[in-house]
């Protein structure tokens, strides 16, 4: 994969930093890790209360294993591994919750508006749901 580094910096040499393949791994994994902030902050700020979405919870996913993968096959580094083994978790997990409540969303059988699975009115069109139809 070296192809790659010299694809994006040719000579090796940016910033008075040695790049290779795996840096190039390692500051990707931070890029995204850290774009996480501005979605969040950007959620936050459109809805005007604090909110974390989607995006935020796949950002966290690929970023920590990113830098993982950059830990483990890179720097060797048993701090640096410990601190990414097991982030994932939390982030894959929220994941599986934030789809199993969208999956339990249902539809309005008057305009088709798409609501919570706890609603009892449709807050498109206001008509009553049945309960026994969730």
């Amino acid at each position: 994969m070296e192809w790659l580094t010299n694809l994006l910096v040719p000579g090796g040499k940016f910033l008075g930093i040695e790049w290779n393949t795996w840096k190039i791994v390692g500051w990707l994994g931070n890029v995204v890790f850290f774009s996480r902030f501005f979605v969040q902050w950007y959620a936050t700020e459109k809805r005007k209360q604090v909110v974390v979405p989607v995006a935020f919870w796949w950002l966290s996913l690929v970023g920590s294993i990113l830098l993982l993968a950059y830990a483990l096959f890179y720097k060797k580094d048993s701090v640096f591994i410990f601190a990414y083994a097991f982030t994932w978790i939390p982030y894959i997990r929220n994941l599986v919750i934030q789809r199993r409540h969208a999956k339990a969303h249902i539809d309005c059988p008057k305009c088709g508006f798409t609501v919570a699975p706890d609603s009892r009115f449709c807050a498109q069109c206001g008509v009553a749901l049945d309960p026994a139809a969730k």
